[in-house]
């Protein structure tokens, strides 16, 4: 099954230039955990709640001033929209994340994957299982 079946559309995305708390009341608002830093339609980055908190408050950025450019992840995973869900499961796994970018060819962004619409909209509950046993591992 193509990820274009199963991802969230219209992912939301943020400038660098975003300030925190802004990014912080859009995650509130939509109900999510993440964000994709783009700059003219292109994925430069990924921010998470938890970037917020641990790149950010806990080192003493103030939220109102702080970007998100300073505390975004740069080497954000993705896959392609027309790539199978079992590549995106196994890049998951390997990068530990649960929330992956999904382009489109011309490497636009065009959507979202978690591991919430890989265990719901897959149908394949072994796979899924999987996918949340290896990302949900502590680090050793």
């Amino acid at each position: 099954m193509q990820l274009r079946k199963v991802m969230s559309k219209n992912p939301e995305c943020v400038s660098p230039a975003t300030p925190l708390g802004q990014v912080a009341s859009v995650m509130k608002t939509r109900d999510i955990g993440m964000v994709l830093v783009s700059e003219n339609d292109r994925l430069v980055g990924t921010v998470t709640d938890r970037d917020i908190v641990i790149r950010g408050i806990a080192e003493g950025r103030d939220p109102r001033i702080a970007m998100t450019g300073d505390i975004m992840s740069t080497r954000a995973a993705f896959c392609y929209d027309d790539q199978d869900v079992t590549e995106a499961a196994k890049l998951m796994e390997e990068r530990k994340i649960r929330r992956l970018a999904i382009l489109n060819r011309d490497k636009k962004l065009v959507g979202v994957v978690s591991l919430g619409d890989l265990a719901v909209r897959t149908g394949d509950e072994a796979m899924s299982g999987e996918v949340i046993k290896f990302v949900a591992r502590p680090a050793a």
